[in-house]
């Protein structure tokens, strides 16, 4: 079994925002498999169950802030009873890539993203990360909390939804299918 956890922030208004890069992977796949979220309260998460490359995938997006996202990845962790070298794979945006960049990692350090933060104290082991980049070259600066809740421009939600999302949800199968390589992709 797999875990695929995806970091962002539970409310309607924060549906579109560059913080909720991972909730719009997580949603994809739903739709592509024709699953359903149900609401798991012991988990602070909504779930759907799927099959990728055969086996059983729990798809994870807590419901929680995304500060505070380590709760619910532990409770699905020690709940399941996962090794999370194996089978854990947490998908997050990163501010620090630029957007259209994506980057698989093992771990590391959390370069000030607070949910990474929060998972790293609450899991002290290795897992597999997919960094999705979100960071703009902009005129008008504005400070890094109000970015990473804004919602994505038009011409940026169009590269997600033709690019980064499907490319993002192959890497998913792969890590399912354990060849996921460990490198970055530059989509745009």
């Amino acid at each position: 079994m797999k875990l695929i956890f995806a970091q962002g922030n539970p409310e309607p208004d924060y549906s579109l925002s560059r913080h909720n890069a991972g909730f719009l992977v997580l949603n994809t796949i739903v739709t592509m498999h024709d699953a359903k979220w149900t609401k798991k309260s012991k988990f602070d998460a909504i779930i759907a169950e799927v099959k990728i490359d055969g086996q059983k995938v729990i798809l994870a997006k807590p419901t929680t802030y995304y500060n505070d996202t380590g709760i619910s990845a532990r409770k699905l962790v020690d709940f399941y009873k996962l090794d999370t070298a194996s089978d854990l794979l947490v998908i997050h945006d990163d501010l620090s890539l630029p957007f259209g960049t994506i980057r698989i990692r093992k771990q590391g350090g959390d370069a000030g993203n607070n949910g990474i933060k929060s998972i790293n104290t609450h899991i002290d082991s290795p897992y597999t990360r997919i960094k999705i980049g979100i960071a703009i070259e902009s005129e008008v600066k504005i400070d890094d909390a109000s970015f990473v809740l804004a919602k994505f421009t038009n011409p940026e939600l169009t590269l997600l939804i033709e690019k980064i999302i499907p490319h993002s949800v192959k890497l998913v199968t792969q890590f399912c299918s354990s060849s996921l390589e460990h490198t970055s992709h530059k989509i745009s």
